[in-house]
């Protein structure tokens, strides 16, 4: 299989150019990014934690959805594309909250929209074993007492959105705020 294509951006967000997933995270290229929160009807939202076979940070607890953006992708169809693989979940319209900038680890620099949605029937999702290990649901209070506590470990960019999310420091770099996160 043909290794994925991004887009590569300046710290703007302008595409200037396109390059293999593996020379992106190799040299440090800004390159884009989707995450996605579903909510359920009572609040919570379905996490995920991520299969160990994964590259970066597996086995942690991560958002509903994390996807790169494909070359020539824009965010909106990356964020359905990302439920559909990863949840099996098609036409679940989601709204973007935030553009942000943020360093997730060595080399890897991305420009993410975070996006969130409703999930009104939670039998509806199938998710990819080689990308997800397994899925769960908590309340915004339970995610953020685990993170205080140190109780599971988190992937970064989730831990850092959710410090964002508490307004305590954070590395996320608000470039455009779309909406209101929550409900």
């Amino acid at each position: 299989m043909p290794e994925e294509m991004f887009d590569v951006v300046n710290e703007e967000n302008e595409v200037i150019g396109q390059e293999r997933r593996s020379v992106v995270h190799r040299t440090g290229a800004w390159h884009r990014g989707i995450h996605v929160c579903l909510f359920l009807p009572d609040g919570r939202m379905l996490i995920q934690t991520r299969s160990k076979s994964r590259h970066a940070s597996p086995s942690t607890l991560d958002c509903s959805v994390s996807e790169h953006v494909k070359a020539g992708e824009e965010y909106d169809a990356a964020s359905q594309r990302g439920m559909q693989e990863e949840l099996g979940l098609d036409g679940i319209p989601v709204t973007p909250v935030i553009t942000f900038k943020m360093r997730y680890g060595e080399n890897d620099n991305e420009i993410c929209r975070l996006y969130q949605g409703r999930l009104d029937d939670p039998s509806r999702v199938r998710f990819d074993p080689v990308e997800v290990e397994s899925v769960s649901y908590a309340s915004m209070e339970e995610l953020q007492r685990w993170r205080e506590e140190g109780a599971r470990p988190f992937s970064r960019w989730f831990e850092q959105m959710l410090l964002w999310l508490a307004e305590k420091p954070t590395e996320v770099e608000i470039m455009e705020q779309h909406g209101e996160f929550g409900q």
